[in-house]
């Protein structure tokens, strides 16, 4: 039976000085006017935790920053 360790990670919102998004009343968010160098931050982030061997499994966005959830298989 395969295993699975689990991983829950914030990241402030210090990290994302100029990062956008909006919820609207039903929930659903969407990120706006997001400048390249936020995008390549994020990206940096789920690239490392990737090569770690981290699968992500989901991003919440809050006002006081980010908040990741991920697993990765275990022997």
């Amino acid at each position: 039976m395969r295993r699975f360790e689990y991983e829950i990670t914030r990241y402030p919102s210090e990290e994302f000085t100029t990062l956008v998004y909006s919820c609207t009343g039903d929930g659903s968010c969407s990120l706006n006017d997001v400048p390249l160098a936020q995008v390549e931050v994020l990206k940096g982030i789920l690239n490392d935790s990737g090569a770690k061997g981290w699968q992500l499994l989901q991003l919440i966005f809050a006002k006081d920053g980010i908040v990741a959830f991920w697993k990765r298989e275990i022997d």
